[in-house]
């Protein structure tokens, strides 16, 4: 497999393991590259990249509406609705916040008295970084689910001619399954402790359901134990790369600066990257 529109996807068992500096960091050292922030709840890796001539679109989900004159109460819709969406109290009630957009109330609707509208559930923004396409989801307060959104970033893929980077939402919900579903490869990220390895089993659980290949990125490494590494090693895991708990590597990262554009372990990163097309190659 050659390098052109390859998926890798970086995820992680819980936030603040590192996820986005490895992802952002990786796209920055391959340059000619797409990052995907799907993290949508809350986004940061354009806070490091800063695009430029950046584009936005909305995104909408469908959801029903009932004409109250042309309902005759059949109740067909509401037996349909296997989400519970729908009730019935004298008159069709819409729970839209839970509504999955299927459409099936309207299609089994004797009367047609059932139509769709549009439903803002967030944004998609694209810009460039330095060669770098930049595209980020970010879900609107109060939605109840980003999975539509990440379905439309990653459409966005399909044109791109290079690697793809995908920051993936932390843990191993429904959205990052959607996020990891066409991933060509999964880089797993982990910190050294027994919660980081608990974490780390996890993610790592999801990504053999899918039958994904995958490797990991363990991130603050000091001399003391590791259990993360020590899971790796009895399961067989390959390690692609070990961060070390660098001071320097953290007032770059809190400062929302790339660290290999600023010089800092940019040979690690770069190393890992070249692991990681072997590992795809």
């Amino acid at each position: 497999m050659g390098q052109d529109n390859v998926k890798i996807a970086v995820l992680s068992g819980k936030g603040g393991t590192g996820k986005t500096l490895v992802s952002v960091n990786l796209a920055a050292a391959e340059g000619n590259a797409a990052y995907i922030d799907c993290d949508v709840e809350e986004p940061n890796g354009h806070l490091f990249f800063k695009p430029q001539n950046t584009q936005e679109e909305i995104v909408s989900v469908k959801i029903p509406r009932v004409d109250g004159d042309l309902c005759t109460g059949c109740r067909k819709c509401v037996q349909f609705c296997r989400f519970n969406a729908l009730a019935y109290a004298k008159k069709v009630i819409v729970f839209d916040d839970i509504c999955h957009s299927c459409g099936g109330c309207a299609l089994v609707c004797p009367t047609n008295a059932i139509s769709e509208v549009d439903k803002r559930i967030g944004v998609i923004q694209d810009g460039k970084s330095q060669g770098v396409r930049v595209i980020t989801g970010r879900m609107d307060t109060g939605i109840m689910s980003g999975v539509p959104i990440i379905k439309s970033l990653l459409k966005r893929v399909r044109d791109v001619n290079g690697m793809v980077f995908v920051d993936c939402p932390p843990g191993s919900g429904c959205a990052v399954m959607e996020s990891i579903a066409d991933a060509d490869y999964c880089i797993l990220v982990a910190e050294p402790t027994v919660f980081g390895a608990h974490n780390l089993q996890m993610v790592y659980g999801l990504v053999r359901l899918f039958q994904k290949p995958h490797g990991v990125v363990l991130n603050k490494c000091t001399s003391g134990a590791n259990p993360s590494k020590d899971f790796c090693k009895a399961n067989n895991i390959p390690i692609l790369a070990e961060i070390p708990y660098d001071k320097h590597l953290g007032v770059v990262n809190s400062r929302g600066e790339i660290a290999v554009r600023e010089h800092t372990q940019e040979q690690l990163f770069y190393a890992l990257l070249e692991r990681v097309k072997e590992a795809v190659s």
